[in-house]
Parts: structure tokens; C-alpha cells; sequence
């Protein structure tokens, strides 16, 4: 099946002239199923029309491949081709699309210590589009999978950052099992590793981050589930407002 058909079939429901807009890189996503729907293939011929032939076929038979699979393809064939000036690129354009190409060239990018790439993926991790900020932890969490404690240290910076969107980051970027991404055995195992990242948002105000510790608390709770109602118990002891009472109901609703 070809990737315009494909597209069509994800599409099915959004209006034609939308997604024509959406795979041309001139409206961005307001849903997942939009983001779903656009045709890379065609959206990476009308922002980089001069990419050689190869680059282009490459990035079709990619485009045939899942969402997480194209989106990781098409950065690492941007970043082979244009390198770190496509970051930039990337970055700045409208679609949310490309921006998410963007992270993912920062997650193949070979060179960056953990420290450089963090500080890479940053603004995109704070994208104004909830779309961005998703692909942003996908693209880096191999990269904070594989240096587990290095990550929880730095990540902990970011739970005191002004922006919500970057303190959601923190938590939500090493969940121990996550959505559509690989889990971290270690963190499933030892779910008190992560508690430099929950901790200090354990009374978050923001909604965005009270899920997303509570999503993290919920995957903790599939194998450690005393571990996770022992830790609810002491903030709820400890603090028993609004957002600490909402976090740990959600977290324990699996069990």
C-alpha cells in the first residue's frame, strides 16, 4: 500500500482540503489522529524539495513503516543529509510535524553527551504543541534509558522549572513503562530510583504534571504495587492537598 493510501486510510475522517494542508506542512495537528494522518512522504518533498533522490526514496520506504518508525527515520535522513543546521530548520517551522522531526534528529544525533543533548532537545520540550512535546521524550529516552541515574540527576533540575511543560518532561520522559516505547526494567524493578524525579512534584499544581507522576506511579504499580501505595500513604500523610489527593488516586486506580 503506498504511503498517500495510507495516509487516506489514517485520514479517513479529516476533511480532504485539511489534510492536504497538514501533509504540505501549511496547518498543524489539533488532534493525534491528525497527526497520524499526514503523509510525511509528501510533507518532506515540500519543505526540503532539493533533498537528493535517494534521501526521498529512503524516506518513502520508511513512511511505510509505524508512526515511531517514521518519525526516527525521517530525523536520522535529515540529520545525514542537512546535520545540524536542519535541527534549526526544523525547529523553526510551522508544522508541528517537522518540529517533531526535529527531536528526532537531536535523539540520532551522534556526538552529544547526555548533558548536550538534554540541553538540545529542550526547546522542544517546551513546544507549544502537545504533539512536539511527546515526540521530544521519545526521541532522547534510549538515550536516558541507557544512563539511568546520570538522567534521574539531571532530569531533577527540571522538576523546578517554571514551565509546566518541562517539569512534565522530567517525569513523564523515564516512565517505567511509558507509551509506545520500550520500558526501563530497572525503574519497573526499582521504582524508588525515581523518587528524586517524583518527589518534588508530588504536590505539582499543574494538571499536565499531577498525570503525568501519576501515570508514572500507575506503571510503578503493574510490579511494585506496595512500594507505590507505601509512597502514597507518607504524601498523603505529609500533604494532603488538592493535587497530592488527585495524583495518588489516579496513580493507584489499577489496584
Amino acid at each position: 500500500m503506498t504511503t498517500a493510501r495510507k495516509g487516506a486510510r489514517r485520514g479517513a475522517d479529516i476533511p480532504a482540503d485539511l489534510l492536504q494542508a497538514l501533509s504540505l506542512g501549511q496547518a498543524r495537528s489539533a488532534t493525534l489522529v491528525e497527526g497520524l494522518a499526514v503523509d510525511q512522504a509528501q510533507l518532506l518533498r515540500a519543505v526540503f524539495p532539493a533533498l537528493p533522490a535517494p534521501v526521498l526514496a529512503a524516506a518513502a520506504e520508511v513512511c511505510e513503516r509505524g508512526i515511531l518508525q517514521r518519525m526516527n527515520g525521517i530525523g536520522s535522513l535529515l540529520f545525514d543529509a542537512l546535520g545540524s543546521a536542519g535541527i534549526a530548520a526544523c525547529s523553526a517551522h510551522a508544522s508541528d510535524t517537522v518540529r517533531g522531526w526535529a527531536c528526532f534528529m537531536v535523539g540520532t544525533q551522534p556526538g552529544l553527551d547526555l548533558a548536550a543533548r538534554l540541553q538540545a532537545i529542550r526547546p522542544l520540550a517546551d513546544d507549544a504543541h502537545f504533539g512536539v512535546r511527546e515526540w521530544a521524550w521519545m526521541a532522547v529516552r534510549p538515550h536516558l534509558a541507557a544512563e539511568l541515574d546520570a538522567a534521574i540527576a539531571q532530569l531533577t533540575v527540571w522538576t523546578h522549572e517554571p514551565s509546566e511543560r518541562l517539569r512534565r518532561f522530567a517525569c513523564e520522559a523515564l516512565r517505567p513503562r511509558g507509551v509506545w516505547c520500550a520500558h526501563i526494567a530497572a525503574l519497573k524493578q526499582q521504582p524508588e530510583r525515581g523518587l528524586p524525579l517524583l518527589s518534588p512534584l508530588h504536590a505539582d499544581a499543574s494538571v499536565y504534571v499531577q498525570d503525568s507522576v501519576a501515570n508514572w506511579l500507575n506503571d510503578a504499580a503493574k510490579n511494585q504495587p506496595d512500594w507505590v501505595r507505601a509512597l502514597c500513604a507518607q504524601w498523603l500523610q505529609a500533604e494532603a492537598g488538592a493535587a497530592t489527593r488527585r495524583i495518588c488516586q489516579r496513580a493507584m486506580r489499577s489496584l
